[in-house]
């Protein structure tokens, strides 16, 4: 009898597995949709999305993530430009899901001139570390540095960087990596910026979620990244204690990933934006 009950326990967790996969991705987009015409260099606004699965996105895509915005812009596996629809990010098509990217470039679009558009480059990969970026080792099939500077070429050729939005940290929570954050934010958010040929390039990190299974560990870190913005001044952090989980007590849900990316526009206009753009 105990037997049994194991193997319908197992038969019931892979038919709820199977299930959710199909469901996750029920409300992805069917086609591609590329511009009628791609708008003159001056007048596109660039943001290179990077980090891991929180930057990646793994909420659920809703049909009002996927209408497109003639004014927002992203780029396919093949780095074409096409029209924007949720999810942005290619890299794990088994995991992927909603991220906060078209939030954030609809929030944006409110605050500035009719004239500009926005680019959104997709780099983050889940489950990355710190250590991964900085030596530029493939993870999950990709090499985070060289893939990050190969985006950023290939955006460079439509429009102007503006910042990075920069979501990492769940993969570094030990003692050793939390107390050298500093000092691994600095190398790395160096290598960005000279990437992309600013010194001064802003970049809006997100704070790590409230609802962590070690929340001692995840205060620390998020500690670090507000101690970093204090001391980088274009750099910037944005809160997330209050945004909830998707039930994983790892990862935002949808309503935490559309808000998350309102307040990284906010942050990036109030602190970054000049009378001059």
């Amino acid at each position: 009898m105990y037997k049994n009950n194991i193997i319908i326990f197992f038969i019931f967790v892979s038919i709820s597995s199977v299930s959710w996969s199909q469901n996750r991705q029920a409300n992805f987009p069917q086609e591609e949709l590329k511009p009628v015409t791609i708008p003159d260099k001056d007048n596109v606004w660039v943001f290179m999305m990077a980090g891991q699965s929180n930057m990646a996105g793994r909420g659920f895509v809703e049909p009002g993530d996927t209408i497109p915005d003639n004014r927002i812009l992203t780029i396919n596996m093949a780095n074409e430009v096409i029209l924007a629809k949720e999810p942005l990010h290619f890299y794990e098509p088994k995991m992927t899901g909603l991220d906060c990217g078209m939030s954030f470039a609809r929030e944006l679009l409110a605050y500035i001139p009719d004239s500009i558009s926005i680019l959104m480059v997709p780099t983050a990969v889940g489950g990355s570390s710190i250590l991964k970026w900085l030596s530029d080792a493939p993870h999950r099939g990709v090499p985070l540095l060289s893939n990050f500077k190969e985006k950023v070429e290939i955006a460079q050729k439509y429009g102007e960087i503006k910042g990075v939005l920069w979501h990492q940290g769940e993969s570094d929570i030990k003692a050793d990596r939390i107390k050298k954050r500093k000092e691994h934010l600095d190398s790395l958010f160096t290598q960005f910026r000279t990437m992309a040929g600013n010194k001064e390039l802003p970049i809006v990190m997100g704070k790590l979620g409230n609802y962590s299974k070690d929340p001692k560990n995840w205060k620390k870190m998020n500690a670090r990244i507000q101690r970093y913005a204090r001391k980088d001044k274009y750099a910037v952090a944005v809160n997330s204690n209050d945004l909830a989980d998707r039930g994983d007590k790892l990862h935002f849900n949808s309503e935490g990933q559309r808000e998350l990316g309102k307040r990284y526009a906010n942050i990036f206009l109030n602190k970054f934006r000049t009378h001059e753009d």
